[in-house]
């Protein structure tokens, strides 16, 4: 009998030991959301589902201003604003319309500031191109803002949902009047009375026509906002799957008097990120919390314990590029080699144009994590420079110790760009012709030094004549292709010596980070712990009482 007892003693505990060891794994299941889904994304789905059918109140086709032979984007406008009185005042106030952001006094932050990127590096002297994706018509040049009426704004370029609306690329944001070729697709002249009389809320093609081909193409600029997302599986994106909450870009994105939500250079998309519909019905959806809560897994469930260190994008966003490849590296350096074919990568994609350099491209990419706060600071064409080293174009701001800092998960575009070696300071090249003479524009001429006079003339910045090319690094936050709860990024990801989280110093994580002799004596006292109680249940056992 006694020999019964310390078998069933020693059977004890090899289980209870090795239940410790799989510890690490059971944790690592756990933590992934429960298979009934979490509390959070269950009360979400409960307001999504219970929303009624949106009413449309009015009919455009119906209305006799949009019944007249319109022959220009300018007249529909004046037919809209006809009605809709205020609507090109309260555009023109938003960076939609000025590419400057609003809440800037000093006007630097935008587009038509002096920032910059290290992929279509800038657009002043550059507007014909570049503002093919302005919500207005006519930006050619830098007069554009000082002469433009309410007859300018574009309407269309958000309403219409006809599907037959297109601006020409290189027509300052006009379409074309007749048949126009350009990269090999037709471009044919709006039916312009079909398209005033389709119009209504903002859909996701209105949105992802200009947002999904920033920076010149499909997926260059943003990892996280392609074509893709136009008709999304539920593995690419749960919130815009069309099976699923179906959502268009303005169910977050939510907008007062077309001033539309979301960060503004400097300023972060929300002062209070983490106040839900809960608290005020009338806050700006734009972060996760604002619907989820700060508490959005099943009461008791450990993944609630990280939100405040930990953005939910870190988690519920395991990679970006899901579908399509995404632009990660852009060489400008290596532009100007009329005579070097362009070839395909492994993702079907040209990796050399003369006029832009050389390009890498990845699909299924790992976000690079950093603390963030909302705000990201940047690097301006005034700004001095260490040519010897990394230049940050853009990073986030954030720290471990700042109460409104999480980790984040971010897309980082690196490439080498253009910048004045005498004056150590970034530039703005001309690089889209003006006309069909233009002996400065350097998709002309291929000529850095005439380009970036050119440039930085128009921008009233000097220049020192000396054109090198330093190594840079642009950030995007990613936000989009949030995946299903079943492929969340697992614990063991991240809590692991070579994990995502490995070059995020500064603070301890548990399953990361060692303290050499303190962890040996944790572990002596652990095994002298586990040996003291073996010895107490075997003399337990050996002194106990004899049975006859």
């Amino acid at each position: 009998m006694r020999t019964k007892r310390f078998s069933s003693m020693v059977s004890a505990f090899v289980l209870m030991l090795a239940a410790m060891l799989l510890l690490p794994s059971i944790g690592a299941t756990a933590s992934q959301p429960a298979e009934n889904g979490d509390f959070g994304a269950a009360e979400a789905r409960k307001v999504t589902s219970a929303l009624p059918k949106r009413w449309i109140t009015a009919d455009h086709s119906q209305h006799k201003v949009l019944q007249g032979n319109f022959t220009s984007g300018p007249e529909v406008t004046a037919a809209c604003l006809s009605c809709h009185n205020e609507a090109g005042k309260q555009v023109q106030k938003t960076i939609h319309w000025t590419w400057i952001c609003p809440q800037d006094p000093n006007k630097e932050m935008g587009k038509a500031g002096i920032t910059l990127n290290n992929f279509c590096i800038s657009m002043p002297s550059n507007e014909p191109r570049c503002t093919s994706c302005h919500a207005g018509y006519g930006w050619k040049d830098k007069t554009f803002m000082q002469n433009a009426t309410e007859n300018d704004v574009d309407c269309l370029v958000c309403h219409e949902q006809s599907g037959t609306y297109k601006k020409f690329p290189t027509m300052a944001g006009n379409p074309v009047s007749e048949p126009k070729k350009f990269g090999g697709k037709t471009f044919l002249p709006p039916n312009w009375n079909v398209v005033a009389q389709s119009v209504g809320r903002p859909g996701r093609k209105n949105c992802g026509t200009c947002h999904f081909f920033g920076g010149g193409g499909d997926a260059v600029k943003h990892g996280d906002m392609d074509s893709s997302l136009f008709t999304p599986s539920k593995d690419l994106d749960v919130h815009m799957n069309a099976e699923g909450a179906n959502f268009d870009c303005v169910r977050c994105h939510t907008t007062e008097a077309h001033s539309i939500s979301g960060r503004c250079y400097k300023h972060p998309a929300t002062m209070d990120p983490d106040k839900s519909l809960i608290n005020d019905d009338q806050i700006k959806r734009i972060s996760c919390a604002s619907c989820h809560t700060t508490k959005p897994h099943k009461p008791g469930h450990k993944a609630n314990d990280h939100t405040d260190i930990v953005a939910c994008q870190s988690c519920h966003i395991p990679a970006f590029a899901r579908v399509l490849p995404t632009k990660m590296y852009w060489d400008w350096s290596q532009a100007g080699d009329k005579s070097r074919k362009a070839t395909e990568d492994e993702n079907g994609k040209h990796n050399y144009d003369p006029k832009k350099g050389e390009f890498r491209w990845e699909k299924n990419v790992i976000p690079e994590y950093h603390w963030y706060n909302g705000v990201m600071n940047f690097t301006l064409l005034t700004d001095k420079i260490d040519p010897n080293g990394l230049v940050r174009v853009n990073y986030p701001v954030g720290s471990r110790g700042d109460p409104r800092s999480r980790i984040f998960p971010f897309k980082a575009h690196r490439g080498k760009t253009p910048f004045d070696k005498g004056n150590n300071t970034m530039v703005t090249p001309h690089l889209f012709p003006r006309g069909k003479d233009d002996p400065n524009a350097y998709w002309k001429n291929f000529d850095w030094t005439k380009s970036v006079q050119s440039g930085m003339d128009y921008m009233n910045l000097p220049f020192s004549g000396e054109v090198g090319f330093v190594d840079t690094v642009y950030y995007f936050q990613t936000t989009h292709m949030v995946a299903p709860k079943e492929k969340t990024v697992a614990c063991a990801e991240c809590h692991s010596t070579k994990g995502r989280l490995a070059s995020l110093t500064g603070f301890y994580m548990p399953g990361r980070d060692s303290f050499g002799y303190l962890d040996i004596f944790g572990w002596i006292i652990v095994i002298g712990s586990l040996i003291g109680v073996i010895g107490h249940g075997a003399m337990r056992i050996l002194s106990g009482p004899k049975k006859g």
